[in-house]
Order: structure tokens, then C-alpha cells, then sequence
């Protein structure tokens, strides 16, 4: 009988503690289940992107070995369109730019560019912007390369950016200017990388010195 009562009191507080906090509970289990639900789904969906995204960037590949630059370009497109938040799309970005480069067509390729350096992460940022500073350079739109080349960048790029600098300002006969650029380039250039032979050939092109190497303490 004792059992029975205390068993009694028990499901009395439990449904006094039900009726006063019972409500609140469901919802903050439902939206735990909510949550987790979402995140298994968002890591799903992640997955089945990256795959699809992987399969699309393997036929971009296969018409750039096949050297079909119309569908290297509609594969791209594609891309940016279904996968444009995936790794894959500033990857495709570079490669259907250098595609157009190749077969002569600089708008697609500047296009290209563009959307690698709006939408990569910053890595693909640089190396987009080096490459769309280089086809401007090559139309002669001075200025506009210059500007490709405006913002903030991850630090390992600073010698190809001033290099590229040096090479815009050198054919804008700013040879002052150029020599600068390029002696930035060589201070933050590992003088173990073959590209800092041909800076050092570049400075020299436009009056510079090479600057003599520091004595060892």
C-alpha cells in the first residue's frame, strides 16, 4: 500500500511538472530533432554537391583534352550555375578562362576571371587576378590591369602581384615606377624559385640593380 502511494505521488508531481513545463519541453525536443534533422541533411546535400560537382568538373577536363572550347565554356557555365558554392566552380572558372585564352576568345576568358575572383576563395581570388591583370596587359588596358590588382591578398602572392605591377608599369614607360615594383618583388621572392632569375633580368631591362646579397652574421 505504501508502494502504491508513494507511486501515486510520483505521477501527481510528474503531471503537476507536465502541465506547468510539459509544452516548453516538446517544442525545445522538437526543435533539437529540427536541428539535428537539418545538419544530417545540410551534410548530405554537401556530399551529393561535391559528387555531382566532381563528375561535371571531370567532363570540363575531358573536352579541354578534347580541345572543344564550346563545351569546356557550357560545362563552366553549368558549373557556376548548379555547383557555384562548391570548390569546383572557381576551378572550372581558371580552367575555361585559360580554354578561351588559348583559342583567342579574351572576353569569355575575362569573364571567366572575374567570376573566379568575385566568387573563389582567396587563394582562387589571387591567382584569378593575376592571370585577368595579365590578359588586360596584353590588350593594353594599363589602368585596368592595375586595378585587378587593387585589394588585399593572401601574403604569398605578394611577389607575383608586385612582379605583375613592375610589368604594367614597365610598359607604360613608368620605368621609376617599375623598378620599384619589382625590387618589392625580389625582397619577398625565395631566391631559390627560378621566377626570381627573371625579375632580376626585368629590373635590369629597366635600369635597376640587382641588389647585392646580405653578408651572413
Amino acid at each position: 500500500m505504501a508502494y502504491d502511494l508513494e507511486e501515486q505521488e510520483q505521477l501527481a508531481s510528474l503531471k503537476a511538472w507536465w502541465n506547468q513545463y510539459g509544452n516548453l519541453t516538446s517544442w525545445v525536443l522538437i526543435a533539437a530533432m529540427a536541428s539535428y534533422s537539418g545538419w544530417t541533411g545540410w551534410n548530405y546535400y554537401q556530399r551529393s554537391q561535391a559528387s555531382q560537382a566532381s563528375q561535371l568538373y571531370e567532363e570540363l577536363q575531358g573536352a579541354v583534352q578534347a580541345k572543344d572550347a564550346a563545351k569546356v565554356q557550357r560545362a563552366a557555365a553549368d558549373m557556376q550555375s548548379r555547383f557555384g558554392r562548391t570548390a569546383y566552380a572557381p576551378m572550372s572558372a581558371l580552367t575555361a578562362a585559360k580554354s578561351a585564352f588559348e583559342a583567342g576568345d579574351l572576353k569569355t576568358a575575362k569573364t571567366q576571371l572575374q567570376w573566379a575572383a568575385e566568387h573563389g576563395n582567396e587563394e582562387y581570388q589571387a591567382v584569378a587576378k593575376l592571370r585577368l591583370a595579365g590578359v588586360l596587359l596584353d590588350e593594353k588596358a594599363y589602368d585596368e590591369a592595375l586595378k585587378a590588382l587593387a585589394g588585399e591578398l593572401p601574403a604569398q602572392f605578394a611577389g607575383a602581384v608586385a612582379d605583375r605591377k613592375g610589368d604594367i608599369l614597365a610598359a607604360q614607360n613608368k620605368l621609376a615606377e617599375a623598378r620599384t615594383a619589382y625590387l618589392a618583388a625580389l625582397a619577398v621572392t625565395d631566391k631559390r624559385q627560378p621566377a626570381r632569375q627573371l625579375i632580376e633580368v626585368k629590373l635590369e631591362a629597366v635600369g635597376g640593380s640587382v641588389p647585392e646579397p646580405k653578408a651572413a652574421l
